[in-house]
């Protein structure tokens, strides 16, 4: 039998992988900073970070509806 889904601390780990994924954006960031770097790098840690945008603005969607949840009582 499944286990029942364990919401409550959603918003928490959420939040936790917004700042883990900008962390991330910022390493790309000063990493696309290295003249050195070949171009099919560059272009991949630019397509990289354009993912990871779209997924932190995923996520922040995620925590408001969690947080809805929560304050509506769906959500212990």
């Amino acid at each position: 039998m499944a286990k029942p889904d364990n919401r409550s601390n959603n918003v928490e780990r959420l939040e936790q992988m917004v700042n883990n994924t900008i962390e991330n954006l910022e390493e790309a960031h000063k990493t696309l900073q290295n003249e050195d770097l070949k171009p099919e790098e560059r272009e991949a840690i630019q397509s990289k970070n354009a993912r990871r945008e779209q997924s932190i603005e995923g996520f922040k969607s995620e925590i408001d509806d969690e947080m809805s949840a929560r304050q509506n009582g769906q959500i212990d």
